[in-house]
């Protein structure tokens, strides 16, 4: 038992303290993941259970005006992050098949900028199933909902902590991107209510959902057959089976939602 514990401890260091990059270390939530665990745990407890139970013999909030502040903070901030992503990074000296750990002198402003800010619109994520709750919507806290808001802040929390910049970074750039349409799409529809029958591009959300996955799936795909490339592997090995997962899951949402005709009712 004491050889599992010492070897227990000893991985525990090597993750948390020797292969941590130096630079994020002493940023708020990142010197280990105890802290950002916990918000998880929270979180879980909270939209599964807690909540739940709190609005079971309550009416439904509308929160109509916190949620489009929201939803505009969002919308504002993915903008942000891809723009400083695209400036710092992939317009300039950043490439697409093996892109190294970012060097000086623009390291520093990469990862606090883009990749801590991108954390951080990460937890602000899991505020939209805290909403759908309070809102009495709980058949849409599904479990590609809350698995994909639980497992985009651990990827973002791991690439703070361990790799803040490079090849990685490609999954920052591109779903700010697609979140910046998404939240968008949410205020017009929060707006005025009849956005969300007669707005076209309902559908084509999710449709720009899968097509992200894809290419984040054929990127990581690339790290790993790329010869003599400076970046270590282990992230993809992590991120293809992820991204595979949330293919599949949005591609069953998708033919569900879109193309699986409706049950006739007996």
């Amino acid at each position: 038992m004491s050889v599992i514990l010492g070897g227990a401890v000893k991985l525990y260091q090597y993750l948390n303290d020797d292969i941590a990059d130096p630079r994020t270390q002493e940023w708020f939530l990142m010197r280990s993941p105890w802290a950002g665990l916990a918000i998880l745990s929270i979180y879980l407890m909270s939209v599964l259970k807690w909540l739940p139970n709190f609005m079971s013999k309550r009416p439904a909030y509308e929160l109509r005006s916190i949620i489009v502040i929201y939803n505009i903070i969002q919308m504002f901030g993915c903008a942000y992050v891809f723009y400083q992503s695209m400036k710092l990074g992939w317009l300039s000296h950043y490439k697409l098949v093996c892109q190294p750990p970012d060097e000086e002198p623009h390291s520093v402003d990469y990862a606090w900028r883009v990749c801590y800010g991108y954390f951080v619109l990460k937890l602000m994520d899991l505020l939209d199933t805290v909403f759908f709750v309070l809102r009495k919507k709980q058949n849409q806290v599904s479990f590609l909902h809350v698995y994909h808001h639980f497992g985009m802040v651990a990827v973002s929390w791991g690439m703070v902590k361990w790799l803040p910049g490079g090849h990685v970074t490609f999954l920052v750039t591109l779903n700010s991107f697609v979140h910046v349409i998404m939240y968008m799409y949410y205020l017009l529809t929060i707006w005025d209510k009849s956005f969300k029958k007669s707005i076209w591009w309902k559908k084509y959300v999710t449709q720009i959902q899968i097509l992200q996955f894809t290419l984040l799936l054929a990127h990581f795909i690339v790290l790993t057959l790329a010869k003599d490339c400076n970046y270590p592997r282990e992230p993809a090995y992590l991120l293809i089976p992820q991204n595979l997962f949330m293919v599949i899951l949005f591609l069953d949402f998708y033919y569900r939602s879109y193309i699986k005709p409706p049950q006739k009712n007996a």
